[in-house]
């Protein structure tokens, strides 16, 4: 049985935001920290739509009677979560795409 938290090291666990992959292999370490910091921004923002969207459709739903709120609120669920979805697996789409080119 393998156990992912078994080394004690985080970068097992997040390693798919982390670039030392493909061609961002290449790069120096303060640029392959930006790419870190640049996807961990882009992750906290689709958890915000999420969380904004939810609220959303839950005010809508109930306090405001406002069926088109809670279809808003609903659309930016989705979008906020495809989004986190999207960037998380970018590792394994660039592995594959940097794989075929080379």
């Amino acid at each position: 049985m393998f156990l992912a938290a078994e080394e004690r090291d985080i970068t097992t666990i997040i390693g798919g935001i982390a670039p030392d992959w493909g061609p961002f292999a290449t790069l120096g370490n303060e640029a392959r920290t930006m790419v870190q910091v640049i996807m961990a921004l882009a992750i906290i923002i689709c958890l915000a739509i999420a969380i904004w969207g939810a609220a959303k459709q839950r005010i809508g739903a109930t306090a405001m009677r406002d069926t088109f709120s809670a279809e808003q609120g609903k659309g930016l669920i989705v979008a906020g979560l495809t989004g986190v979805f999207i960037i998380g697996s970018l590792g394994t789409l660039f592995t594959i795409v940097y794989g075929m080119a080379v």
